[in-house]
């Protein structure tokens, strides 16, 4: 491995085909921004690559609103993440023309949506994590490629020697770095380096969990999402063009739902009773009145104030002629097809992802629809023609999300595979803790998987604060790769709690840690994990940078 000396800078250019660094980040998520920053933090070179034209993954091109766990204001996430949810803050605080009382708020919400204590446009969270990463592009330290996927990597042993990635004009160039780390949507290098991983869902003999099917199921994922925004202008006529597959989606109607999808009759997540939803834009409540903690109430009911992103009356009278609403529903929720192909063949498994990306985007595009002629109105009538796509607020030219929301990604095979008895309140109680030797971080979340793939309904239960271990972002073989977001060695079942955005934050940051530390020491994770000094020497590391490591006395929900 390389020594304390950091490696020259790259020059990427029209004729670079090449380019060697200390640790080559492959996807730009919130993960791979928190790894970046971790490795340039520690004075080493990273190179970041991202699919997109924009940073971000679930924050911004993918448009969902932080989800986070209902202490957030207090502890229970990194330094780092802390900073970036500060920064967001400090940007509408600058940058907008807040009413007084709304800017004198510590814990400002600026789309004063119920999911979240912190509901924003994705650009705001865009324009943060570029402040935040520019002190290192301007020092050298950080490379970042935009609009560059991966296509290849190359292996030597137990190690990944390079990855190379192509842009979309179809130039191509390799990337090689002591360490690589992995924060793809879908843990796409894994398959490309040879990287022993498990996609879709385990069998309930493998590791015992109680929610877990029969058979194991590779085809058995959590459903995508296109989410997009919308506003509404009473008296305007916005509405789109009929979509391709309007008549299929409107007819659609799952075994397991009550209704047709695309309507307010839906399951709800936790109890699976159907339960109708209300939808009313622009509301006349005052927002800062709205109290957004999952514990208490999931929210999700009233959809136009569930993942509001703008809440006008938050702002000068005038300011915006409309709330903006995020729309992420069980309405627009995609599970026909897997989004990760699972037939081997690759040319299979690239269509079977085309035509799902394509049926979910005709999904929320017939949603939409939907709403602007049919849905039926408050006051007895039909369709909101008054609701706006707003592709401007997410950056696309068809209005939709740059990229599907992933809820679930191909995971390593861990040295510590974290299951359901870990973390289901169900097993363990509501006080109950998985306590780990080698913690390297926190988070909360209830047991969330969405229909899936499989043709499983919501799985939706009660789960207790936990830690992220070590061992879960080790890979048993390879010994210079590392899960930097959604691929760490949880299962099917305990992703739908460690996938949320505050979590895939603090495991990017803590892989670009430990990539650093191990050039730094001439180590191996597999090393560091498994001996108690060493990796003492490593957490003292997370402890100075903010990481936390360990929960107060607070309960599941």
């Amino acid at each position: 491995m390389p020594g304390t000396t950091p490696t020259p800078a790259p020059t990427v250019g029209a004729t670079t085909d090449a380019v060697t660094t200390d640790v080559v980040v492959i996807g730009g998520g919130l993960g791979g921004v928190a790894a970046a920053l971790a490795v340039c933090r520690a004075g080493r070179r990273a190179v970041l690559t991202e699919e997109t034209d924009w940073l971000g993954g679930q924050l911004t091109s993918q448009a969902v609103p932080p989800d986070e766990h209902p202490w957030v204001e207090q502890f229970g996430v990194t330094r780092s993440y802390r900073a970036l949810r500060d920064g967001i803050r400090d940007h509408y605080r600058r940058a907008y023309p807040l009413r007084a009382e709304a800017a004198a708020l510590a814990d400002l919400n600026p789309g004063a949506g119920r999911v979240s204590k912190l509901c924003h446009e994705p650009r705001v969270a865009l324009a943060v994590i570029e402040e935040m990463l520019q002190p290192y592009r301007t020092a050298g330290l950080l490379t970042v490629l935009l609009d560059h996927r991966p296509v290849a990597a190359t292996a030597e042993g137990d190690r990944v020697t390079s990855v190379t990635v192509e842009r979309t004009d179809g130039r191509r160039t390799e990337l090689r770095g002591a360490f690589v780390l992995d924060a793809t949507e879908t843990g796409d290098v894994l398959p490309l380096a040879g990287v022993e991983h498990v996609v879709g869902a385990e069998s309930r003999d493998e590791h015992g969990e109680p929610h877990a099917p029969e058979a194991a199921d590779p085809a058995n994922q959590q459903g995508i999402t296109f989410c997009f925004a919308v506003s509404h202008h009473e008296g305007e006529d916005h509405t789109i063009e009929r979509p391709e597959m309007y008549d299929f989606w409107r007819s659609y109607q799952p075994d397991f739902w009550p209704a047709p999808l695309i309507g307010f009759l839906a399951p709800d997540p936790r109890t699976l009773e159907a339960h109708p939803r209300t939808f009313e834009p622009n509301p006349d409540t005052d927002p800062l009145a709205v109290s957004a903690d999952q514990s208490a109430d999931a929210g999700d009911k009233e959809l136009w104030g569930f993942r509001r992103i703008v809440a006008r009356k938050l702002f000068a009278d005038g300011a915006f002629e409309s709330d903006i609403c995020l729309v992420n529903w069980p309405l627009n929720d995609y599970w026909l097809k897997p989004v990760i192909g699972t037939s081997g063949d690759a040319g299979a498994d690239a269509e079977t992802t085309r035509q799902a990306l394509y049926e979910a985007r005709q999904l929320s595009l017939s949603v939409l629809y939907w709403l602007q002629t049919e849905a039926p109105r408050p006051d007895g009538g039909a369709g909101f023609p008054g609701l706006r796509l707003r592709g401007d607020v997410t950056g696309s030219e068809d209005g939709l999300a740059k990229a599907a929301y992933i809820r679930e990604s191909r995971r390593i095979r861990a040295v510590t595979t974290i299951v359901e008895q870990d973390v289901s309140a169900e097993v363990v109680g509501v006080t109950g803790r998985t306590r780990y030797r080698d913690s390297v971080g926190v988070g909360s979340y209830r047991l969330d998987l969405h229909p899936s793939t499989g043709g499983d309904n919501y799985v939706d239960i009660a789960s207790v604060p936990f830690e992220i271990p070590l061992g879960a972002l080790v890979p048993q073989r390879v010994t210079n790769l590392l899960p930097a977001g959604k691929d760490i060695g949880t299962t099917h079942i305990t992703n739908g709690c460690y996938r949320l955005h505050p979590v895939e934050w603090n495991v990017g940051e803590v892989a670009g840690a430990l990539a650093a530390h191990c050039i730094a020491t001439d180590s191996t994770p597999q090393a560091v994990q498994a001996d108690d000094d060493r990796f003492a020497a490593f957490a003292a590391g997370l402890d100075r940078d903010g990481v936390e490591r360990r929960w107060p006395a607070v309960q599941g929900y």
